[in-house]
């Protein structure tokens, strides 16, 4: 009988030893990638984690030093936040002080919603935290290898972007040589 306890007891004690320590390889959510959170000298965007506090016509940011900034949005305005918010989503704001004083946000873009595989009629390519892009047609001539933001634009390698609209099925981008439209990929 007392092999048998002991037996269960041994059992008990390295199920929760394997349960409390996992596999060691613990994501930390709030671990700053290159692509997503990185300022850059020249850059008016502000990035961080969407808060807890945002509202219909605020958004708290919880910017990569720490620091919380309150902005101001006008929510009639579609075109100043891209991809929706989220409390713990990745964002980058691009604002500036209005005549009171108060921080106002002129775009606001969900880099959490942008993340992922988008594909087009030409193109299928992977938006990835570390600022890579895995492109997955392979007779492109010149694949898009790294992304970033900048001043609120979407940088793919050298070309630049203007995010006209970004949902959780569809990104549509615009630079000098039109409009283009991707769908997520599943």
């Amino acid at each position: 009988m007392d092999k048998r306890i002991s037996t269960i007891l041994f059992a008990i004690v390295a199920v929760l030893f394997i349960v409390a320590c996992g596999d060691g390889k613990k994501k930390d959510n709030k671990q700053q990638s290159i692509a997503t959170m990185e300022e850059s000298k020249g850059d008016s965007t502000a990035y961080g984690v969407c808060g807890v506090n945002t509202a219909m016509h605020t958004l708290e940011l919880v910017t990569v030093q720490g620091d919380t900034i309150n902005y101001l949005f006008d929510v009639d305005d579609a075109s100043a936040v891209k991809g929706g918010l989220l409390a713990g989503d990745r964002l980058a704001v691009v604002g500036y002080k209005n005549a009171d004083g108060e921080n106002e946000a002129s775009l606001v873009l969900n880099l959490t919603t942008l993340m992922g595989k988008w594909r087009s009629i030409d193109k299928q390519f992977e938006l990835m935290e570390d600022g890579t892009v895995l492109s997955a047609v392979k007779e492109e001539s010149q694949p898009w290898t790294s992304w970033k933001v900048f001043n609120g634009q979407l940088v793919l390698n050298k070309d630049t972007f203007t995010v006209n609209a970004l949902g959780g099925d569809s990104l549509y981008l615009e630079n000098k040589h039109g409009i283009f439209t991707f769908t997520r990929q599943k």
